[in-house]
């Protein structure tokens, strides 16, 4: 099922499939955030924005109107314990 990465609670490890606007992927490429890269929520910021995620290799920080315009979808093991 596909949401959107502002969506996703912390810990939720996702498959990035698609940008809703162009505009925005070459910034998100440029940072590691590519169709088929496996994304993790690591934080999210006490008033819900900016989210912190693990991507490529290295954390990330998002706001959630960056969040908003990628879409993920759940892995098979989704959720780390």
């Amino acid at each position: 099922m596909q949401k959107r990465l502002s969506e996703i609670k912390v810990g939720e490890k996702v498959i990035i499939t698609a940008f809703e606007k162009d505009d925005i992927f070459l910034k998100l490429m440029e940072m590691g955030c590519i169709p088929g890269e496996e994304v993790r929520v690591e934080q999210v910021a006490p008033l819900g924005d900016p989210i912190s995620i693990s991507v490529a290799g290295y954390h990330l920080s998002l706001r959630l109107d960056e969040a908003e315009l990628i879409w993920v979808e759940e892995t098979v093991n989704s959720q780390l314990r």
